[in-house]
């Protein structure tokens, strides 16, 4: 991924709202299939990493990263945001 590329996601993130929550309980494989179904619909998704998570949140979007084949776009604070382009009906278009 380019720093344009990037650059262009960070703006689209920025008009988001966190869909998930990651809590003391930390990973579940349930919540990587939740993470896997909501990157295939909207392809950019923001996660809040709550603060009874005793984990880094840069880890965490390391481990998520892997585990579904996407990419880490930003870690700000306890903000995550990840980007896996869909299999069907990709929605966004990158920047060349």
């Amino acid at each position: 991924m380019t720093s344009k590329q990037r650059s262009y996601l960070k703006g689209l993130a920025s008009n988001i709202t966190p869909i998930f929550q990651i809590g003391k309980a930390s990973l579940t494989p349930e919540m990587i299939d939740a993470f896997h179904d909501a990157l295939e619909k909207r392809e950019l998704i923001k996660i809040s990493v709550l603060k009874n998570c005793a984990d880094d949140p840069s880890e965490l979007a390391q481990i998520i990263s892997e585990r579904t084949n996407s990419q880490v776009v930003m870690v700000i604070g306890k903000k995550i945001v990840l980007y896996r382009r869909a299999k069907k009906n990709p929605k966004i278009e990158l920047p060349k």
